[in-house]
């Protein structure tokens, strides 16, 4: 069995375990018209979702923050952890998934908990904190990789101590760590986990893993102060 098929297949078999046999039908559902509508086939594993799930349950979060909803896939994992009275502020770059995900979330029963923002995120973000919301008690970034030191800096001006940060995509298939890498995904994701490892603010670590979504990882930082 070749590496790849081997990870699938361990996968398969932790989903299988741990999420059941029965499909959501929400989640299903998302998937399934985010296909049919041509969004990129990027979002999140089952597995991956539900570790966000549990990390916000974790957390006891209560204001949410996504950056980067797509077909609002890891939107509904996320959304299912708050309770009745809590909050999901997601930004979303193309009004096309943007449209897609408001359908996949009201299908999920989560409308009036997740509003969609559309627009680039770093004029979202602006104008979100012009409103001096509560802080969030997560954010996940999943965004625009080349962008991801600005989507971290503003991350941090959006919680306070307690917070949980959240960067997909850091390891890259192992470009990350290939100093001959330039491209600006890989730079951007280099930036992000600079600022992780060195703001007095932020105590961080990075996972890798390997699956469905082949050779990457998460890099979790939380907020001290």
């Amino acid at each position: 069995m070749s590496e790849a098929r081997l990870w699938n297949a361990v996968d398969d078999y932790f989903t299988e375990r741990l999420l059941g046999d029965d499909p959501d039908d929400a989640l299903t559902a998302a998937l399934r018209d985010s296909d049919a509508a041509g969004l990129p086939p990027i979002a999140v594993s089952p597995l991956q979702g539900k570790l966000l799930q549990l990390l916000a349950r974790i957390q006891g979060a209560r204001r949410v923050l996504e950056i980067g909803t797509l077909g609002g896939y890891s939107t509904i994992w996320l959304g299912r952890a708050l309770p009745a009275d809590g909050h999901l502020v997601t930004l979303e770059y193309d009004p096309r998934h943007a449209e897609v995900a408001v359908r996949n979330i009201a299908r999920a029963g989560l409308a009036e908990q997740v509003e969609v923002r559309v627009g680039p995120a770093l004029e979202s973000l602006p104008k979100l904190a012009d409103e001096q919301p509560p802080p969030f008690d997560l954010v996940f970034i999943d965004a625009d990789k080349a962008n991801n030191p600005h989507y971290g800096e503003w991350a941090l001006r959006l919680t306070a101590a307690g917070s949980l940060i959240v960067l997909d995509n850091v390891v890259r298939g192992g470009r990350v760590a290939d100093p001959d890498n330039t491209d600006p995904d890989v730079l951007g994701t280099r930036a992000a986990l600079e600022m992780f490892g060195t703001h007095p603010r932020l105590d961080a670590t990075a996972v890798q893993t390997v699956g469905v979504k082949d050779h990457d990882g998460f890099a979790l930082a939380r907020v001290v102060s």
